[in-house]
């Protein structure tokens, strides 16, 4: 890279050369901006879910139905079951009907964790079809 210098012989040229060395600091100060804030950005956004406007489907033969209740209380098909049973009765409902439904009843305030939890051991026991309940919006409760 050549400098330049104040006087000058008639014959020199003046300088024309771009100096890159500013252009390159502040691309890699930005780099270093964007490096340690991507991580900062993985989703910490407070959401109300929506109520949707769907209508009710009629009850599935042979599906089976789950609930999670506000209490940590798990029932399937209406009857209270150990969290560390679940996995085995999907299983066993899985192996009765292969293309059984699980439709998974969720409280508003149990927290997402446990409605993943559920859905892994559902899939990991061979239910394919996994549906969620949702509340009417124009249900009042």
């Amino acid at each position: 890279m050549a400098f330049g210098r104040f006087e000058r012989t008639p014959d020199e040229a003046p300088l024309s050369d771009i100096n890159m060395t500013p252009l390159i600091d502040v691309m890699l100060v930005l780099l270093v901006i964007l490096l340690l804030t991507a991580p900062l950005l993985d989703g910490r956004i407070a959401l109300q879910l929506p109520r949707v406007d769907a209508a009710a489907d009629a009850p599935a033969a042979g599906a089976l139905d789950l609930a999670l209740l506000r209490d940590g209380r798990i029932e399937l098909d209406g009857r209270a079951v150990a969290p560390d049973r679940l996995a085995a009765l999907l299983r066993a409902g899985a192996r009765r009907r292969p293309d059984a439904q699980l439709r998974i009843r969720a409280d508003r305030a149990v927290p997402y964790g446990d409605v993943a939890r559920v859905m892994a051991a559902a899939q990991a026991a061979g239910l394919a079809h996994i549906g969620l309940i949702t509340q009417p919006a124009s249900d009042p409760r």
